[in-house]
């Protein structure tokens, strides 16, 4: 999880020096998020039948490989169909590891799949917090390309690790069963769930994607201040998740989402009408507290009503959030 909050917020944290570097305007630097959101939207159709069908070994292994390559070719990119094909990679091999790992800690967190999804949760954080806060930091002092190459060698670590876990087995060994599947898929919860994760989905990726640009266009930041302020979204986030591992094992889960729709409406509503980067700031981190328990909630609810098959139930409403996160910031 962690790799996949790089993932994440690589582009966002890159996205004016890549603009510098291309000369994009800022309608085509938004369409290169497509290209990574596009590579997520088929690796979350695939990935759930897989590690319901083998197990999460070789879902894991190979996702994280794909990540490393793309990561490492989005820091050395030559020309923009290459990075176009860079974040494709990332985003391929990133949905699936964000699927995976929420679906393997819920299968192995029975009676607590809220709280324990939070917590892993606060791991997608620190990836997400620590790539803009090392880039907007050294930003001044080293190109892009080669701050960005640094964050991809990171990712070898749990490509490693991943050899030597022993994994739960698969839940279908002797074939998926299809009937099942399709009928999960019907399932008028788990579309309630994939719709307000698809709204949670583009809301995040927009803005994360975003928002360094935003300070740095509309409050007239300069860019690696603008970064930096983008890693105190993340933080907030990571930081509330680990307030709410506690939370979820003592106040009902619905009153949690009530919350934190607020909060995140107020902070959102905050940064629209800042004039200053302190209050766009404040907003900025209202809103990530706000997100904070969204995704991991309702995953837990879904891990709740279809365990048996909870990697092709997650696959589903992991594609309904990518539908938003793939047409927001294409709007903005």
């Amino acid at each position: 999880m962690l790799t996949f909050g790089i993932v994440m917020t690589v582009l966002g944290s890159s996205l004016p020096s890549i603009i510098e570097k291309f000369g994009l305007s800022r309608g085509a630097a938004g369409s290169l998020f497509v290209f990574m959101t596009i590579g997520m939207f088929f690796s979350s159709l695939l990935f759930g039948p897989i590690v319901d069908r083998f197990g999460y070994k070789p879902v894991l292994i190979t996702s994280s490989f794909l990540v490393i390559l793309g990561i490492q070719s989005v820091a050395h990119a030559p020309s923009l169909l290459l990075l176009k094909a860079a974040l494709f990679l990332c985003g391929f091999g990133g949905a699936a590891l964000n699927g995976g790992t929420n679906a393997l800690v819920s299968d192995i967190s029975d009676g607590k799949r809220g709280s324990m999804l939070t917590l892993l949760g606060v791991f997608y954080g620190v990836g997400a917090f620590g790539v803009p806060l090392f880039i907007g930091s050294l930003l001044d002092s080293f190109q892009y390309e080669w701050l960005v190459s640094v964050v991809g060698a990171t990712i070898f670590l749990p490509f490693v690790v991943f050899f030597f876990v022993r994994f739960p087995v698969p839940k279908h060994e002797k074939g998926f069963p299809l009937a099942e599947g399709l009928k999960v898929a019907k399932d008028k919860a788990l579309i309630v769930f994939g719709l307000i994760l698809m709204l949670q989905g583009g809301m995040e990726m927009a803005m994360g994607g975003w928002s360094a640009t935003w300070f740095q266009e509309v409050l007239d930041i300069r860019p690696g201040t603008s970064v930096i302020f983008l890693s105190f979204f993340w933080f907030s986030l990571m930081s509330s998740r680990i307030l709410l591992g506690y939370l979820l094992l003592k106040i009902p889960a619905t009153r949690i989402l009530r919350t934190s729709y607020l909060l995140s409406f107020t902070g959102t509503l905050l940064m629209l009408f800042s004039t200053t980067p302190s209050a766009g700031l404040i907003g900025l981190l209202l809103t990530g507290m706000g997100f904070a328990a969204i995704f991991p909630v309702i995953l837990a609810f879904i891990g709740d009503l279809f365990y048996k098959l909870s990697g092709t139930a997650f696959s589903i409403v992991m594609v309904m959030s990518l539908t938003g996160a793939l047409s927001m910031p294409l709007i903005i």
